[in-house]
């Protein structure tokens, strides 16, 4: 969802963090030998992660002796986006950043980054269309690409098969066979583990009770938007009020969630499900428990898919952003590409596939990857976005509040957050 809106009007959404109408970037001119260095902006600290992109980097440099030097500099995941504007309203922008999803249209938008159609048609075997128009919308305008989108990541469920032996539940693949893989049945087995071990039942990894948008996981499958195409809130829509019912009688009566204030890691083997990205599987290396992945339940609207996305831009206020364009080029070239895949689902079509993905990511199996992974992808919704995020994102989180507690009226809830995000959705 991406609404259209004039280009001034938009570098006008980030003025006063971004001030990227008002300044350039410095370019790469100056002493054509003199050396570079580049800063990337990304926000993993995983070590893994890491030193991945350092050996793609490394390689990089290898061939290119004017650059001496390519960082990967974490940034925290909560307030990244505001990190990393306050990093460019203040002179000390990065080359290139990654963006969230929820930031695309902003960032695409304001004129923040340089296009890359030139730069990546004219490396030689990039193979610019193997990239799937699909993952590649919401980073475009007026035909051109501004990011690439190096991660799309469908969420999936994860199940603790050991907790839900010892609370006498079915398998996520039982259910499945029953064709009993829905919503309902998953809350009800989650409250049943919850009751009988102690554990938590079910958690939306990142919700947390301020992460709404995380939400698009579970009331995508009730046909619930938090606005449509035309930019109209949907909070208050019949879809959304039975989405935000259902999970606000999953909290505060079924006991199948961690209410506000409290918190479990499905990964340190506290929870029994967790709705999070196929990317987190990594972290299921070292898991002391059995455990399972598929798809998400199907809600009242039937089956579904929900993906997040990241893009990696150039910025055009730093400091070598021709240089920044050509490393982007080689991080995400066919090869890398492959290699990238062991941690971040790539927009390529011709590695899109469950023998390729099997290959770097031998925790999944052809089936998993094929079920979640290859078909989230190819017909999965993204998270919400809009121009003006970081602010209609703090004023839906602000008015949410009142519906975690116990007895809240969430028709009314709702309509109290159509009404205070409207105005900022209309600009």
């Amino acid at each position: 969802m991406k609404p259209s809106m004039s280009r001034p009007m938009a570098a006008a959404t980030l003025a006063g963090l971004l001030t990227l109408t008002a300044c350039g970037g410095s370019g790469s001119g100056g002493d054509p030998d003199a050396p570079v260095s580049l800063r990337v902006a990304v926000w993993t600290a995983n070590d893994d992660h890491l030193a991945l992109f350092d050996e793609i980097a490394d390689a990089y440099i290898a061939e290119h002796p004017r650059v001496e030097k390519i960082t990967f500099d974490p940034l925290p995941f909560d307030g990244y986006t505001t990190a990393l504007t306050t990093q460019i309203a203040g002179g000390n922008a990065p080359d290139l950043a990654w963006i969230f999803e929820s930031s695309a249209p902003d960032f695409v938008s304001s004129g923040a980054l340089v296009p890359l159609d030139e730069v990546l048609t004219g490396t030689e075997g990039y193979a610019f269309e193997d990239l799937l128009p699909a993952t590649t919308e919401l980073w475009r305008e007026d035909d051109q690409l501004f990011a690439y989108p190096f991660s799309t990541s469908p969420f999936a469920v994860f199940a603790n098969l050991d907790l839900l032996a010892e609370a006498g539940v079915p398998a996520p693949g039982e259910m499945t066979g029953a064709g009993e893989w829905t919503w309902d049945e998953v809350i009800g087995a989650a409250s049943t583990v919850a009751g009988q071990t102690g554990a938590s039942g079910m958690v939306i990894r990142d919700f947390d009770y301020t992460g709404w948008d995380y939400l698009a996981t579970l009331w995508t499958g009730w046909d619930a938007q938090a606005w449509d195409e035309s930019s109209q809130c949907g909070f208050d829509r019949p879809e959304m009020v039975g989405a935000m019912t259902f999970l606000h009688e999953a909290v505060f009566e079924r006991g199948a969630m961690p209410g506000p204030g409290t918190s479990a890691d499905f990964f340190a083997g506290e929870a029994a499900y967790t709705v999070t990205q196929i990317s987190r599987a990594s972290l299921l290396e070292e898991a002391g428990f059995a455990w399972d992945m598929v798809p998400l339940p199907a809600g009242p609207a039937g089956e579904y898919a929900v993906i997040g996305q990241a893009g990696l831009g150039v910025l055009r206020v730093g400091d070598h952003p021709e240089i920044a364009a050509d490393f982007l080029a080689h991080f995400t070239a066919p090869e890398n590409s492959a290699r990238l895949a062991e941690y971040f689902p790539p927009p390529r079509e011709s590695q899109l596939t469950a023998e390729t993905l099997a290959q770097t990511n031998p925790l999944l199996s052809a089936e998993q990857l094929q079920d979640t992974v290859v078909a989230g992808i190819a017909g999965g919704v993204v998270k919400p976005s809009h121009l003006g995020q970081e602010q209609i994102a703090q004023t839906v989180r602000a008015q949410l509040d009142a519906l975690w507690k116990p007895g809240a009226d969430v028709p009314a809830v709702l309509g109290d957050v159509c009404a205070s995000v409207q105005p900022l959705l209309d600009r």
